[in-house]
């Protein structure tokens, strides 16, 4: 299991909110720290993985549990 320093849960939201709740979390935790992101919008992992690669974020993890996506995101 990768350990993270905050959580978010945005299942149940659809494109932009998971994102939008991705950058908010990124702002409260310090560099070099990781937040787990749950999302159940199918596009959640597309939205994600070009954010980190436009941003300089890291994409630890990605954890599958239909229908649940769990991200593990290292902040720069």
């Amino acid at each position: 299991m990768t350990e993270f320093h905050l959580e978010v849960d945005a299942s149940g939201l659809n494109c932009p909110l998971p994102l939008l709740r991705l950058k908010k979390a990124l702002l409260e935790i310090n560099s070099g720290e990781v937040v787990k992101v749950i999302a159940t919008d199918p596009a959640a992992h597309l939205d994600f993985g070009v954010y980190t690669h436009q941003t300089g974020h890291e994409m630890l993890n990605i954890l599958k549990e239909p229908p649940l996506q769990i991200f593990y995101i290292k902040k720069k």
